[in-house]
């Protein structure tokens, strides 16, 4: 997202409607309430879920306002949120969570030596290729980290489209999102060097846990 997407993204999160359209005309409106915090209560056991298993340091790629972060910090676990986004990465530090700005695929602290890294809010499909961002993911990981990735619904398919971001007043550009189901979560790891520990469906919402190693069973996340 560039220029006037970030400009739309930060109104999203100082309160306005803004949606993400697709070439097809298709539109879904940003879960902003979720990604600050203030959602309901099956959006709280879903993000429980995401983060209960992180005993170690944990980057959260595509981190937003820093929602999972402080929830980490406030349980005396290591964290760090990335996000490209100058806004979100104010909110989060103000809410006391660390974050820096910077591209997901450029230099980051720690690679190699993060033992969890999560892909929550439908990160898997940045740059609208899936395949890409978990390899990354890998990269940060110790060898037998964990991946801790959030899909879409089962059936969803697994799909890249031009979308944008709108609001009744500002028009965003263009740029490439994909969306994945949980059921091509194991064709996913196996193309990334990952494998699937488990799966589990919480708040209407779908998270995949994926192991680096083949060896070594980090997480009971059932």
């Amino acid at each position: 997202m560039i220029g006037a997407d970030f400009d739309l993204f930060d109104r999203a999160l100082a309160g306005e409607r803004c949606w993400m359209r697709a070439a097809d005309g298709t539109r879904l409106r940003l879960p902003t309430g979720r990604w600050l915090g203030l959602a309901g209560a099956g959006e709280c056991r879903a993000d429980h879920a995401l983060i209960r298993c992180c005993d170690g340091p944990t980057v959260d790629l595509g981190c937003g306002p820093g929602r999972l972060v402080a929830a980490l910090l406030r349980r005396g676990v290591l964290a760090l949120g990335i996000d490209i986004s100058p806004t979100a990465v104010a909110i989060s530090r103000f809410r006391g969570a660390p974050a820096l700005r910077r591209d997901l695929f450029g230099p980051l602290p720690g690679a190699g030596r993060w033992s969890y890294a999560i892909l929550a809010d439908g990160n898997i499909g940045i740059g609208g290729d899936p395949q890409r961002i978990l390899a990354r993911t890998a990269e940060l990981l110790t060898p037998d980290g964990v991946a801790i990735v959030e899909f879409g619904p089962p059936g969803a398919g697994s799909v890249t489209r031009r979308v944008r971001l709108e609001s009744r007043s500002h028009v965003g550009s263009w740029f490439s999102w994909a969306s994945v189901g949980i059921d091509h979560a194991e064709q996913l790891a196996h193309a990334t060097g990952f494998r699937v520990l488990n799966t589990a469906g919480v708040g209407g919402r779908h998270i995949a846990w994926l192991l680096r190693a083949d060896d070594t069973m980090k997480v009971n996340a059932r």
